[in-house]
């Protein structure tokens, strides 16, 4: 197996006949879809307590990204918009309508495009992309981050150790994430291509999604950590403030609170999927004048 393989799940694969690709996939559980979609380089396995928790109460459906976990690779780049299009079609194949999706870092990117292409039930954010405006100063932050995972792709012989004090120190930091943090930084020179195209996608302007985040009329809750260096609460709080629906919860942590607060965040997503009904699933985009559409 490959070191990225013990990140994702132990589940099948999934065939997507327009993507071309398989994705492997676990579905664990009884009761209304939750969808988990992971950070990039991370796996479905981030969800491995959540499904253990929760399989009484819902079905709970883990994937693995193209390269990641124990999915084969994909001959598109990773990018929000080219998963969002990989999720629309698995859930057409696995026949999941109505989801809740909870998604983290590029996850919740993906879960904010596809609430614009179909009705869900509900949103869960955890530190998710697309809310922080792609200004000069993002741009430098990003153009950083690329030659980082570049060196890592091109197996730079000081990116192990510099990758492993990124996730130690920065992304991960609490110790209930520890076991599956250092899966991650071993499987490091072999997730480096997958987050340097990624990281190469969020300078661009359709990384942008406050616009479409403003419009969407479903619950929303945003799980944030409040020590996130990557996606940083202070410049997504305005695009938090202006969703309709939305909640914010702050956990200590540095990336992923369902990782680093477990039984926090099971606390408060249990209340919050409490609360929700199925009258609440339908078009999760406010209604526009038909005179706007085009």
């Amino acid at each position: 197996m490959s070191k990225r393989g013990s990140v994702g799940v132990q589940g099948e694969l999934v065939s997507l006949p327009r993507a071309g690709l398989r994705l492997a996939v676990s579905r664990e559980g009884q009761g209304p879809a939750l969808v988990c979609l992971h950070a990039i380089g991370h796996g479905g396995g981030d969800f491995s307590l959540l499904s253990a928790a929760l399989r009484g109460q819902c079905e709970l459906i883990r994937i693995d990204w193209p390269g990641q976990g124990s999915s084969p690779p994909d001959q598109e780049p990773a990018s929000a918009g080219r998963y969002a299009a990989l999720l629309d079609e698995l859930l057409e194949v696995l026949h999941i309508e109505n989801p809740v999706l909870l998604g983290n870092s590029i996850g919740g990117a993906v879960a904010l495009l596809t609430a614009a292409r179909r009705p869900l039930r509900a949103l869960v954010l955890c530190d998710a992309g697309g809310l922080v405006p792609v200004s000069a100063f993002v741009r430098v932050v990003v153009a950083l981050f690329v030659r980082f995972f570049a060196a890592g792709a091109r197996g730079a012989p000081w990116f192990a150790r510099a990758f492993a004090w990124y996730y130690r120190y920065l992304v991960l930091p609490q110790p209930a994430a520890a076991a599956q943090r250092e899966r991650i930084i071993a499987s490091a020179y072999e997730i480096a291509p997958i987050l340097h195209q990624a990281w190469q996608s969020f300078a661009r302007p359709e990384a942008d999604l406050r616009a479409l985040a403003a419009s969407l009329e479903l619950p929303i809750w945003c799980a944030w950590s409040g020590s996130d260096r990557v996606i940083p609460l202070w410049m997504c709080r305005p695009a938090i403030a202006r969703m309709r629906r939305a909640r914010l919860s702050v956990f200590k942590g540095g990336h992923s609170a369902f990782l680093e607060q477990p039984d926090e965040f099971l606390r408060e997503l249990r209340i919050f999927l409490a609360q929700l009904t199925p009258a609440q699933a339908g078009s999760a985009v406010s209604p526009r004048p038909a005179a706007s559409a085009g």
